[in-house]
């Protein structure tokens, strides 16, 4: 019986901490992922917060996201720039930018549906895609464009907000480890409990145990 309660009370549990660690708006996906929003003047000398390069099949692709320090409901802006690795000839095609949510639990949930910011043509050979983001959480950007008949896809991460102190999963080790110790506690009172009762009903049976 003591096996089934902690059973039980485990997995609860584990639900119970997996939805305190969810973002706010992760139940309703369209509300969780960005959308298209274009600001930030170029003229303007905010610096980026990400700036990242790559190498991928043929392409040098550079990524920068701005601001430095995005925050929810604020307008921000991604910056690619990619060129052939051969001869240095930028790309001057389409690409197509996505964003998913990149929370460590969103695979447990299914959090790989993907919403399209949007697809841009290259201005002054960069392609540039605005976001606006409801709500804080780490996200992925992809970037998708073909070339030669072969697709390119680049993912790039982008922290909304300030981010946790101690992290998603030390928050996590602090309350499986707190959950562990309140179960540990229950099963040493039940047991204890147990015990006065059988010596109670010990005693009862004893032939001395009358007056």
């Amino acid at each position: 019986m003591t096996k089934a309660i902690s059973f039980c009370l485990g997995r609860g549990l584990f639900v119970a901490l997996a939805m305190a660690l969810l973002p706010s708006g992760f139940a309703a996906a369209h509300h969780v992922l960005g959308r298209p929003a274009y600001s930030l003047n170029e003229d303007s000398n905010t610096p980026p917060g990400t700036q990242i390069e790559v190498q991928i099949g043929d392409y040098v692709v550079t990524y920068m996201a701005y601001p430095a320090f995005p925050r929810p409901d604020s307008p921000g802006r991604i910056n690619l720039y990619a060129s052939r690795i051969d001869d240095g000839t930028p790309f001057a095609g389409e690409v197509t930018f996505k964003v998913r949510d990149d929370s460590w639990l969103s695979g447990i949930f299914g959090g790989d549906e993907q919403e399209t910011l949007g697809t841009q043509n290259p201005d002054g050979n960069v392609f540039r895609q605005g976001f606006l983001f409801e709500e804080e959480g780490d996200y992925m950007i992809s970037a998708e464009f073909e070339s030669g008949g072969e697709p390119y896809i680049v993912d790039f991460q982008l922290r909304i907000g300030e981010p946790t102190p101690y992290g998603i999963l030390g928050v996590a080790v602090a309350l499986v480890l707190a959950a562990l110790i309140g179960v540990s506690l229950i099963q040493r009172r039940r047991a204890m409990a147990g015990k006065i009762r059988d010596a109670h009903q010990a005693r009862g049976k004893s032939p001395h145990g009358s007056p």
